[in-house]
């Protein structure tokens, strides 16, 4: 069974990491705090001290990182594992990034002799717990078709949605709606409850209709209980609906609600709610807080 490379052990990278350690994979890690490693390497994971080190260890490696400038850095900067890789070993990206990026990647790894797919996922911390994610995927048939049984050991389900891009392209979209309808719903809910309605009959009456993204079900009991636990801080939806906003300009494409989106997530990390769960929206927005 060759060895993987894990580079990004944050709040899904480490639980993906976990699911593949019982599936009998030998693991290789690096995350920039050495701290978030200590279960996987107390169930046997070797502790790479540098991108680097990964690179010269692991035949396939997969990232999961915060941004494209950070993804770049690890694969490319002085310590970058593309420089150690072997030729034909596999690098699969699971970060969220714009599409173009992923393109980019592809051609420098190309270079390299790596084989390459954008693989972003959809799905909470609890599915990367459970091994529920969806993974969209981009790159060539046989490179996907390798490393079918990892996606199977961290996900439910994995599309492959053609050349490389289309995974990045298609997670652009699922994170650009869910930030959209998140805060959609929390502008009605908090003038619903200006007009003197129970928060409860909003939720009630409004999940019945059409009109509610189903989303809204799943985060119910956050809004109703104040409770921002972050499974996904509203830092990185920020930087996600700004990706998509670079899309939509490479393309030609007007999008002004996304725009408008994307700025009201961003006055809200100014005023520090970075690092909460990004339903933490309806916080920010809401006068009585």
């Amino acid at each position: 069974m060759k060895k993987i490379g894990i580079i990004g052990l944050g709040i899904m990278g480490c639980r993906m990491a976990k699911n593949l350690q019982k599936a009998g994979y030998s693991l290789v890690v690096y995350n920039r705090t050495k701290e978030k490693a200590n279960d996987l390497l107390n169930a046997g994971a070797i502790w790479a001290h540098s991108p680097k080190e990964v690179g010269d260890q692991a035949e396939i490696i997969i990232t999961m990182l915060s941004t494209p400038e950070i993804v770049k850095k690890l694969a490319l900067g002085e310590d970058g594992f593309l420089h150690k890789m072997k030729p034909n070993s596999i690098w699969i990206d699971s970060s969220t990034v714009n599409p173009s990026f992923s393109k980019e990647m592809h051609k420098i790894s190309k270079k390299h002799q790596i084989q390459y797919l954008d693989a972003p996922v959809a799905g909470s911390k609890a599915a990367a717990e459970n091994a529920e994610l969806l993974f969209l995927v981009g790159g060539t048939k046989d490179t996907f078709e390798e490393v079918t049984s990892l996606f199977d050991s961290m996900g439910k389900k994995t599309l492959h949605l053609g050349v490389v891009g289309k995974g990045a392209a298609m997670k652009m979209l699922i994170n650009q709606l869910l930030g959209q309808s998140v805060l959609a719903f929390a502008e009605a809910l908090i003038l619903g409850e200006a007009m003197g309605l129970e928060k409860e009959k909003v939720f009630d009456i409004l999940l019945a209709t059409p009109v509610v993204a189903p989303v809204i079900s799943a985060i119910r009991h956050k809004l109703e209980n104040d409770d921002y636990e972050t499974n996904f801080p509203l830092k990185w939806i920020q930087k996600d609906l700004h990706l998509s906003s670079i899309s939509a300009y490479e393309n030609g494409i007007a999008t002004p609600n996304l725009n408008t989106t994307k700025e009201v997530y961003a006055q809200a990390k100014q005023n520090g709610f970075g690092n909460h769960d990004f339903t933490a929206i309806y916080k920010f927005l809401n006068p009585k807080n």
